[in-house]
């Protein structure tokens, strides 16, 4: 019950308190908890960027619609995908796994061929969007985490990502941003914390087959 509560006591915070900022420990526990996000492949097709920095900040404010989130909350993180997922990323993750799971590479070749084969077989367009959908899932991660955290936390679509791609140097990454979140504490003027919580009713959400 204490997951429920604190699920009902987070929102999307609007206004931010800006003196007040994150702990190490609890950057730390959210950057570890995102890594942990589930992901189709485990390949983790992503990158978030954690921008701290005020000037980049103010940049990122422009082209997000002038969202005070963006220069108010502690820390923004952008999550940004890969543009051009290949065998060769696929060859990095199955090094890591012989390399976490002792097992030899050689072992793992058919492994290898058959996430190859997974990736190669969507077109460019639906590999992008794949890693979007991927991109989303850790997002939630990072939701739920500040939430039993009592760190506030705000999703934000509403940007240019073709001026944060420019902003942050992602296109010559080969990646392009798809969402960010701001992450910080709410402002006590924030009007919208106290507002009621609006949701369809448990019987109307969900049918059981």
């Amino acid at each position: 019950m204490i997951l429920i509560e604190q699920l009902k006591w987070r929102y999307a915070t609007k206004r931010f308190d800006p003196n007040r900022k994150l702990t190490h420990e609890q950057l730390h526990t959210i950057l570890e908890a995102v890594n942990l996000s589930a992901s189709s492949l485990g390949l983790q097709p992503y990158r978030i960027f954690v921008v701290e920095d005020s000037e980049v900040r103010k940049d990122l404010r422009l082209a997000a619609r002038n969202q005070s989130q963006v220069t108010d909350a502690s820390h923004i993180f952008v999550f940004a995908v890969k543009t051009n997922l290949s065998a060769a990323d696929v060859a990095e993750f199955v090094r890591r796994v012989s390399q976490k799971r002792g097992i030899p590479l050689e072992e793992l070749a058919e492994y290898q061929n058959r996430l190859i084969s997974s990736v190669e077989s969507r077109s460019i367009e639906n590999r992008t969007a794949w890693a979007a959908r991927q991109a989303y899932i850790a997002l939630g991660f990072l939701l739920v985490t500040c939430a039993v955290e009592n760190i506030d936390a705000c999703p934000m679509e509403g940007f240019s990502p073709e001026e944060f791609d420019r902003i942050l140097g992602l296109t010559e990454k080969g990646l392009t941003a798809v969402v960010m979140a701001a992450v910080g504490f709410r402002s006590s003027g924030d009007k919208y914390q106290y507002m009621a919580k609006v949701r369809h009713e448990i019987s109307d959400l969900y049918s059981f087959v």
